[in-house]
């Protein structure tokens, strides 16, 4: 679980950098296209930031279900 939590955190937080420097050059540049880029990112980022929290939810829910007399 450990590898999962690192690889979910490094996707997540590079999703989210990806978001933060295509804002800021949509601010910079007045491009619409990234802005449509930043709003892609950020969609992504929420999806995998969601998609983790599921996964330890879950599967501490399961693990607790498997192991309750045990």
């Amino acid at each position: 679980m450990t590898i999962f939590r690192w690889i979910m955190g490094l996707l997540c937080g590079f999703l989210a950098a990806g978001a933060t420097l295509t804002f800021v050059i949509f601010i910079l540049r007045d491009g619409e296209e990234w802005l449509v880029l930043a709003r892609r990112f950020r969609r992504w980022t929420w999806a995998a930031c969601l998609f983790w929290f599921n996964v330890e939810i879950w599967g501490r829910v399961v693990y607790t279900l498997l192991h309750w007399n045990g």
